[in-house]
């Protein structure tokens, strides 16, 4: 990730700046009170948000500005203007807020606001700042009797916080077997695996966050059944909890090679996964990772950061060119290369013994450390047990509801129908399960809000590649580049019938985020779908 100093730059906003040299829609870059902050000018309002995105630090002087909101650059994070609610994920926390005052042709920002202070203005949906403490009712006077979340990943605690943000006051409680739940997994193969980020920066929220909320983390425990007719979850411990409305998002796990010696492979999903990697690492100077995917690959960088000798073994004959296409395939490959990586292309591991991968070839890759990224499935035995209607997935309409009535499905498990490509999609991305557990919270106090967010994802390897994805799809008819691959500079789109379906950059985050909002633009022309799922009351 691109590293930005800390140092304070651009005008000191408390002692102003001529409001003649300011046009509309301008983001002034500049400090106050010793914090970066933003000036935005949206005719007729002034306002002042911190200058720097609550998910990972990115400048928001570089995002994009719609309406009277703020898109991050680097994830597309969106923050409200007027009060500095993160309202889209994957922030979750909210920006600080200043007042502005405008006298003759000077603007400046007077003072930082307190929380809870922030200008009274109509409610809006996802745009609500979180609550300091949650004001907490065991038998709630609006909203379901309570609410039941399996799975603490991505969709589910986001799912849990937009709760609190929308003013849900009944009991939430939340399931997970992994017990460091919920955490920053992306985080995982990335810097914290390099030894870039310490375990301190991977919890979502700190712990007092979940008291004060009032949301309940049952981790360790696995939900076992469900009982749709009773609306009741049994618990792994012989406990049950009712609920009413519950999520269903269980995540994924990873495909597991079945050959000899696989007790050998190390597999990543869990920081519980990832401690176990990092603690073999002091005796390993050389390591195989089997499948050039995504978390494949960025594995391999972090390994090498780490300072191992890493091959990678995989059966395509370039990474990554059945998502990213054979322009950007190539160039993710001679990065890696440069980097001292060795590939072994059109192969697959036959075994695995003490010291080396056994290929398909006789030959034999050094290996004091194992691992693979070949793949997930969908965690559906929970679903298929209760009854529910599954798809390649757990089925749901555009509310992200399943067949039972007060049933959802977000993240990893939920296939649902796509506005924007007209497909039925069930897509493994970290911000999309967070931005459907966040419409799913909406649903269960009554919303229709329909799911119709763009699918994003971002890859990082080594300092130098950084991808960003917009859009989906799985076959273009061609390509458009714009800049230059080769030189770590370009956007490629992705067309479909002389339309674009979807567009990775290459450190271009904002022309990224600018497609986004395109997209977004012409899903706004097209008619509503109709409802796919009808879901059944119990």
């Amino acid at each position: 990730m691109t590293e930005h100093s800390d140092e304070l730059t651009g005008p000191d906003l408390t002692k102003g700046v001529e409001v003649s040299t300011i046009g509309p829609g301008q983001l002034i870059a500049g400090h106050a009170f010793g914090e970066p902050v933003l000036l935005v000018h949206v005719e007729p309002n002034w306002f002042a948000i911190g200058g720097k995105c609550t998910h990972y630090g990115a400048p928001l002087d570089e995002g994009v500005l719609v309406s009277e909101t703020i898109r991050c650059p680097w994830h597309h994070a969106c923050f409200e203007l007027h009060n500095g609610a993160a309202s889209r994920a994957p922030a979750l926390n909210d920006l600080p807020t200043y007042d502005v005052a405008v006298e003759s042709d000077i603007v400046r920002v007077t003072r930082k606001r307190d929380h809870g202070q922030q200008k009274a203005e109509g409610h809006r949906a996802r745009g609500s700042c979180a609550p300091e403490r949650c004001l907490f009712e065991e038998t709630p006077t609006a909203g379901p009797e309570s609410v039941v979340i399996i799975g603490a990943g991505a969709a589910g605690n986001a799912c849990a916080e937009m709760l609190r943000r929308e003013a849900y006051r009944g009991p939430i409680l939340v399931i997970d077997p992994d017990p460091d739940a919920p955490y920053d997994r992306p985080n995982l193969s990335k810097d914290y695996l390099a030894g870039n980020a310490p375990e301190e920066w991977l919890p979502l929220h700190p712990s007092e966050f979940y008291a004060a909320q009032h949301i309940e983390i049952l981790s360790g425990l696995e939900a076992s059944t469900i009982d749709i007719k009773s609306k009741t979850v049994h618990l792994s411990d012989g406990s049950a909890r009712k609920y009413g409305c519950l999520l269903i998002a269980t995540g994924a796990t990873p495909i597991r090679l079945d050959v000899p010696g696989g007790d050998r492979i190390n597999y990543l999903r869990t920081l519980g996964d990832c401690r176990a990697i990092i603690g073999m690492l002091g005796a390993a100077k050389t390591a195989v990772v089997i499948g050039a995917s995504f978390i494949g690959l960025e594995v391999a960088a972090s390994l090498v950061a780490r300072g191992l000798k890493v091959s990678v073994a995989a059966p395509e004959t370039l990474p990554l060119e059945k998502v990213l296409g054979r322009e950007l395939g190539t160039l993710v490959m001679n990065v890696h290369e440069q980097h001292g990586v060795t590939f072994r292309l059109g192969r697959s591991v036959t075994s695995v013994d003490e010291k080396s991968v056994v290929l398909d070839d006789g030959s034999r890759l050094d290996a004091d450390l194992v691992v693979a990224g070949i793949g997930v499935r969908p965690n559906l035995k929970l679903a298929e047990s209760a009854g529910l209607m599954l798809d390649n997935g757990l089925a749901v309409d555009e509310f992200l509801e399943t067949s039972a009535s007060g049933v959802f499905a977000a993240g990893d498990v939920a296939r649902w129908p796509d506005a924007y490509s007209d497909l039925r999609l069930r897509i493994e991305h970290w911000v999309v399960a967070e931005r459907q557990g966040q419409v799913v919270a909406l649903n269960m106090l009554g919303g229709r809000a329909r799911f119709d967010d763009i699918p994003f994802f971002w890859s990082e390897h080594y300092d130098k590649l950084s991808i960003r994805y917009v859009g989906h799809v799985e076959r273009w008819d061609e390509t458009r580049i714009e800049g230059d691959a080769m030189k770590l500079d370009c956007a490629v789109s992705y067309m479909v019938g002389g339309k674009r379906r979807a567009m990775a950059t290459i450190n271009r985050d904002r022309r990224n985020l600018q497609t986004e909002v395109e997209m977004e633009t012409e899903l706004l022309l097209k008619p509503p779908p109709a409802v796919t799922v009808e879901a059944l009351e119990a």
